[in-house]
């Protein structure tokens, strides 16, 4: 088993715990370390403190490094997205090479807490609150699956452990570890919730409150198990489809209790690998239960839409706009606008310097540096526009190109305009010229969400 360790006091506390258990459990040990190269010598040195861990008690060390900052531009993802995204990688890596069966990672009952919530503030289903799982199959998925695990596996065997009980641990027996300082930034916004939120409503409403999510995030597991399995096979029932479209039978759907028939609904579109919010579920509802003579089809992300044809309910890729001409329209600051020729609608948001530390920093605008009103428009021929983590502007004809975009979604991409300046492009974090600065008073954010009905 390999135990993956950061060298803070969870990691190093589960290592240290495991050492004395691995006899009464059969086990082999080894350490894992991922290095994202972040914190330039500490992160280097963080690598060293727990390289000498592993020699101390003779266990094989296992470690790589990546690119974080390079992989959140490419993939326009947030630090902490792209830092979770390459160190999986190279744990499930280790386990489809067969160098390892298990990696053992160090979450406790706090991040479940923190989890929970986060998932709970920002729009969560049961999936959501289910939290973190106590296992994961490994190499295929990051998500549970349906019917018997594979052998190889990422396992959290300190779910139920509190973060102060390992510390206490580890100043019992002496042992030290390492801090890391962005642990304490408040820009993000689970620091927040651990230093800040957590803590007023333990003091204010309830001291067990952490408990209490971890326990929710415990109920809401074993109803996903239990449901998931129903929802497949009402799916395998009705559905009809590839990876390039699909139908699902109307009278599948219409005699189910309204939970399964939303499900039913996103299990369809995660078969074609699109993954639906609420309201987007709702509106493919609205087909065939509230708006059956008015509502033929609705919009939705990725370029798909889902209509109703013949008892039938048809998901494809939306059909693009008859003509492929030049638009531009007014987005008042802060205002919204209807954007016809992409089927969408865009929204400018201010928001306070005390409320900017929820957002990506890199979708913050600076309002300093905008002008009274935007433009919505598409992209035109010598337009120019800055990604951040570049070293210099590119023609946008080329940005699209690299993303492989051709014909009318091409020709119709969106960008906003601040005067002169593309200050927005979708698909693309701000430019750094046009980012919001820490402390400022107010800072921008653009919003683009579909509109419900096909033109």
């Amino acid at each position: 088993m390999g135990v993956a360790v950061s060298g803070g006091a969870d990691s190093v506390a589960l290592l240290l715990s495991l050492l004395e258990l691995r006899r009464e459990l059969g086990i082999v040990l080894s350490v894992v370390h991922f290095n994202h190269k972040l914190r330039g010598s500490e992160s280097d040195e963080d690598e060293r403190f727990v390289a000498a861990l592993a020699r101390q008690h003779n266990l094989e060390f296992h470690s790589a490094s990546g690119n974080v900052t390079e992989l959140a531009a490419k993939e326009h993802l947030s630090l902490e997205a792209a830092a979770r995204k390459l160190r999986y990688q190279y744990f499930r890596g280790l386990l489809a090479e067969g160098k390892l069966t298990r990696i053992a990672t160090a979450h406790t009952l706090d991040d479940q807490a923190e989890t929970v919530l986060l998932r709970m503030v920002r729009g969560a289903g049961t999936r959501g609150l289910a939290g973190i799982y106590p296992r994961l199959s490994a190499p295929s998925s990051q998500f549970p699956e349906i019917g018997q695990p594979r052998p190889a596996a990422i396992v959290r065997p300190l779910l139920s452990v509190r973060r102060k009980d390992l510390e206490a641990y580890l100043d019992g027996i002496g042992q030290i570890w390492r801090e890391d300082k962005s642990n304490r930034d408040l820009r993000y916004a689970r620091n927040r919730v651990r230093h800040e939120i957590l803590p007023r409503l333990e003091q204010g409403l309830n001291p067990a409150v952490q408990e209490v999510l971890a326990e929710t995030a415990e109920i809401a597991r074993a109803e996903e198990e239990y449901w998931q399995r129903k929802t497949h096979e009402l799916l395998q029932s009705g559905w009809q489809g590839g990876m390039e479209q699909g139908a699902i039978k109307a009278s599948v759907l219409a005699d189910l209790p309204l939970a399964l028939q939303r499900r039913v609904v996103r299990a369809a579109a995660e078969t074609l690998r699109l993954r639906l919010e609420f309201r987007h579920v709702e509106e493919i509802l609205g087909l065939i239960l509230k708006e059956p003579e008015s509502t033929k089809s609705v919009i939705l992300p990725e370029g798909w839409a889902a209509s109703l044809r013949r008892g039938e309910l048809r998901f494809g890729m939306a059909a693009p706009p008859v003509a492929c001409q030049d638009y531009e329209f007014r987005l008042p600051l802060p205002g919204i606008v209807e954007v016809p020729p992409t089927r969408s609608r865009f929204e400018a948001v201010l928001v306070s310097g005390n409320a900017a530390g929820g957002y990506n920093p890199e979708h913050l605008l600076d309002r300093t540096r905008l002008g009274p009103e935007l433009r919505v428009r598409n992209w035109r021929p010598g337009d120019r526009f800055w990604p951040t983590h570049t070293k210099a502007p590119k023609k946008i004809k080329e940005l699209l190109q690299q993303h492989h975009l051709s014909g009318p979604d091409r020709r119709l991409w969106p960008v906003v305009a601040s005067g002169a300046d593309v200050i927005w492009m979708r698909g693309f974090a701000v430019p750094s010229q046009f980012q919001a600065r820490s402390g400022g008073l107010e800072a921008v954010v653009i919003r683009e969400t579909p509109l419900r009905q096909l033109c």
